[in-house]
C-alpha cells in the first residue's frame, strides 16, 4: 500500500479507487465512499474532483434506500441521491485494474499478522476475491481456538477498507470446524474442494490439487 500511495500521491487516493474497480457497475455517494474507505469526507470530495477530472468515474443519478427512525419503529424509504460509478470507457481502465487489484490483495504472512490478535490460529484459507475467483463462496476461512469473533471481524474489515471489496468471509472455533469436516458439511467442502489458497495451517489437512499453500513456503 506504501508504494502504491507513493506513486498515486496518496493511500486515500488507492482505497477510492480500488472502491470503484471492484465495484465497476456499483454508484456510490460521498458518504459511501468515505465510510467504505475509512476516510474523511473531505479528503473524498478532493480525491473524486480529481478522479472526475481524468475521467476514471463519472456523476450518476441513483435510488438509494435510507433508513428513518421514529422513537423505537424504524424503516426503509427510497430517495433519489447523487454520487459516483466507475466510468467503463475509461482508456487506461484495464492496466489500472491489472495494477491495483493485483497490488491490492494481502499475501499470506500480512493477512496472518492482522488476524493473530483473534487468538490462536489453527487455520486460514483464503479464495474468492484473493485468487480473482468471483465463483467461491467465501474469500477467508479462519480457524482457532478460543477466538475474539469481535477482534477477528475488526481485522477483516480494516481489510475491507484497504482492498475497496465487502469480504465474504467464516470464523470457526477449531471443534467446529473438525466436526463440520468430519460431517462433509457443504460449506466447508465447497472451500476445500475448489480452488483455494492455504495460508496457515497447525491442523495438518491433507493437501489437495486445487490448493496453493503459502504455509510450506
Amino acid at each position: 500500500m506504501d508504494i502504491l500511495g507513493k506513486l498515486f500521491g496518496a493511500e486515500s487516493k488507492v482505497k477510492i479507487m480500488r472502491l470503484f474497480l471492484f465495484n465497476p457497475e456499483i454508484p456510490f455517494t460521498n458518504e459511501d465512499v468515505a465510510e467504505r474507505t475509512k476516510s474523511s469526507l473531505s479528503v473524498v470530495r478532493h480525491e473524486l474532483i480529481i478522479l472526475r477530472k481524468i475521467n476514471l468515474i463519472k456523476g450518476k443519478s441513483f435510488s438509494k434506500r435510507i433508513l428513518k427512525k421514529k422513537g423505537k419503529q424504524s424503516s426503509f424509504s427510497k430517495k433519489r441521491v447523487w454520487g459516483s460509478v466507475l466510468n467503463s470507457s475509461f482508456q487506461y481502465l484495464p492496466e489500472l485494474q491489472q495494477l491495483l487489484i493485483d497490488a491490492s490483495l494481502l499475501k499470506g504472512p500480512e493477512l496472518v499478522r492482522k488476524l493473530n490478535s483473534a487468538g490462536k490460529l489453527k487455520l486460514v484459507i483464503t479464495a474468492g476475491i484473493f485468487i480473482q475467483n468471483l465463483d467461491s463462496r467465501v474469500d477467508v476461512l479462519v480457524v482457532g481456538d478460543h477466538l475474539k469473533r469481535s477482534t477477528a471481524e475488526r481485522a477483516l474489515e480494516s481489510i475491507q477498507a484497504e482492498i475497496g471489496k465487502e469480504l465474504r468471509y467464516v470464523i470457526l472455533e477449531t471443534t467446529e470446524f473438525n466436526y463440520r469436516l468430519g460431517m462433509y458439511d457443504k460449506l466447508i467442502r465447497d472451500i476445500l474442494d475448489f480452488p483455494h489458497t492455504v495460508v496457515l495451517d497447525r491442523l495438518g489437512l491433507p493437501p489437495l490439487s486445487d490448493e496453493k499453500r503459502y504455509d510450506k513456503e
